[in-house]
């Protein structure tokens, strides 16, 4: 059996180890790009990795790794494992392990990730909220009554 591996660059980044293909189940994941100039209205939902480069107008979820790139525009909110933010994003952010400002980053609306890594050349204007488990009250709330 042979492997493919998609090999990216995105000017001096190179994120070549983000996009190899994962094995789940002898199946081997895919990347969905939402390429420069594709505008898209309403949600995106994935269970792979997902970059994007153009403007998304709703919400963007996946249970692997979301890829922002420096010309993307996100209006709308982010829920995933782990996220890459090098565009403009305005909206909430929700994310489970590792979230990454990089860039020209700039965010507006409020955080919530278990680690954050900002760089000084990142703009970010909102709450933030860390910690291995990120639980808000409405749901402790429901929990606790069933």
């Amino acid at each position: 059996m042979q492997r493919l591996y998609m090999v990216l660059y995105c000017k001096r980044i190179n994120i070549k180890a983000m996009f190899r293909p994962k094995k789940a189940d002898n199946q081997m994941q895919s990347v969905s790009i939402v390429s420069s100039g594709m505008i898209i209205f309403g949600n995106i939902d994935t269970h792979g990795d997902i970059r994007i480069d153009g403007t998304l107008r709703g919400n963007v979820s996946s249970r692997a790794k979301i890829f922002i790139g420096p010309d993307a525009i996100i209006e709308g909110d982010i829920t995933g494992q782990q996220a890459d933010i090098m565009g403009r994003v305005d909206g909430k952010i929700q994310v489970d392990d590792l979230l990454y400002l990089r860039g020209k980053a700039h965010v507006q609306g409020d955080i919530h990730a278990s680690k954050l890594v900002v760089e000084p050349s990142a703009n970010f204007n909102g709450q933030c909220k860390m910690g291995a488990n990120i639980v808000e009250l409405t749901d402790l709330s429901r929990a606790v009554n069933e």
